[in-house]
């Protein structure tokens, strides 16, 4: 006599960072550690992937092993750190760029005008240290310029940094950005920073810091803007 059986399937939940991930190639999009992913990310699904980065940081707690059950000081610490990351140092790359009203030069200004020093803080991309410090940036405006408000450079700067990143290909980032809205005939940004993957591990050299700048039209094609420029800048 045959046996009616019926099979329970489980649903399979597929995790909310393969969803995105899915996306994203399927549109060749890079998504490297320093890009912003916003536009592929669904509403409801970033609390969703702050929930997963929280529990496989618990595991990664629980292969350190620490007793977080009955250890008070870490019970939590696993969602501490997911919020940490994905609100916060690495906010830069899960939400879309802060609203920037331009306006027109009307003035015809064409002086050239120093936003800085702007406090930046990002994460090196190879440890994941913190780098903290100080963006400056030049801008040779032209009559057919969009300015920005003042406050713009520091969230523009912020949401660049807020990402994990090298030193390098972040005032690439930000000087690029910045040229493409503004469109001016000249743009400068030097950033001087702290990097903790070289105070707080490795050679653990407390006084090092890494400088660097990068410079569009006429900030490159002239000296002499260049020298008044960096002179200027009080590091």
């Amino acid at each position: 006599m045959a046996t009616d059986k019926t099979t329970t399937l489980t649903p399979v939940t597929i995790p909310v960072s393969q969803r995105i991930r899915e996306r994203l190639v399927a549109s060749k999009t890079r998504f490297h550690a320093n890009d912003n992913i916003a536009a592929y990310i669904e509403p409801g699904e970033l609390e969703a992937l702050l929930d997963e980065v929280s529990s496989k940081l618990q595991g990664v707690l629980e292969s350190l092993v620490i007793d977080t059950e009955h250890d008070h000081n870490t019970q939590d610490t696993g969602r501490r750190v997911a919020k940490m990351f994905v609100n916060e140092v690495f906010g830069g790359r899960y939400v879309p760029m802060p609203p920037v009203t331009e306006f027109p030069n009307a003035a015809h200004l064409n002086e050239l005008m120093i936003v800085g020093p702007i406090t930046v803080r990002s994460a090196c991309s190879h440890h994941l240290c913190p780098v903290i410090g100080k963006v400056w940036i030049g801008v040779m405006p032209n009559e057919h310029s969009a300015l920005i408000g003042l406050s713009k450079y520091a969230r523009i700067a912020q949401w660049i940094m807020s990402r994990p990143q090298i030193q390098e290909e972040a005032v690439v980032q930000l000087a690029d950005l910045l040229q493409e809205k503004m469109q001016p005939d000249g743009l400068a940004v030097v950033m001087e920073a702290d990097h903790f993957c070289m105070q707080w591990r490795g050679v653990k050299d407390m006084d090092a810091k890494m400088i660097n700048s990068v410079m569009h039209g006429s900030f490159l094609k002239d000296p002499s803007l260049r020298r008044e420029f960096l002179s200027l800048i009080k590091r």
